[in-house]
């Protein structure tokens, strides 16, 4: 165990061990952020590329206008067989002027997160390829919604989407998933 402590420290990282008696051991490995590799979904927004975790993913669906509710206010919903999920328009979260508005238009990727549900819209899936996760926090400052930076194979910079923090800091609308 100690030469496996040896190198995990030595690539920047921690390990941490809890015991307790007469149930077992936890072994927490931390790794920097710069040495993950993350399986992700390309997905365009305007003139921009996300990289979605595939982990995260749920299914990716085309609207229907017609299972789409709004509450006063808040968010709409879009009802995916049996149950209502939020609809997260990411361009508006992000800021992202030259999008597709027009939920017809794009695409809904399904994400989950601690049982926690919602379709995020975008305008276009790209493609799937395994990114190299670069810390942006260390790097230049934390952004709300992002885990991080990649290089794609054309020298092009995307950003990573936390879903984790994009489903936690939407505002409006549960997200359950069997809220019906």
């Amino acid at each position: 165990m100690d030469v496996v402590r040896r190198n995990i420290r030595g690539l920047g990282g921690s390990v941490e061990v809890k015991t307790e008696q007469g149930k077992g051991s936890v072994f927490t490995i931390r790794l920097p952020l710069t040495l993950a590799i993350l399986d992700g979904q390309l997905a365009k927004v305007g003139s921009e590329t996300y990289v979605f975790p595939l982990v995260s993913i749920v299914e990716s669906i085309q609207v229907d206008k017609s299972l789409v509710k709004g509450i006063a206010g808040q968010t709409e919903l879009y009802k995916l067989r049996d149950s209502y999920i939020p609809v997260i328009r990411l361009h508006d979260k992000l800021g992202i002027a030259d999008a597709r508005t027009d939920l017809e238009e794009g695409l809904l990727v399904v994400v989950e997160d601690g049982g926690r549900r919602a379709g995020i819209f975008v305008d276009d899936l790209l493609g799937q390829q395994q990114v190299v996760i670069k810390s942006l926090e260390s790097n230049f400052m934390k952004i709300s919604s992002i885990a991080g930076a990649t290089i794609l194979g054309d020298g092009t910079v995307s950003l990573i989407l936390d879903v984790t923090e994009t489903l936690s800091s939407h505002k409006g609308g549960n997200l359950h998933s069997n809220a019906a």
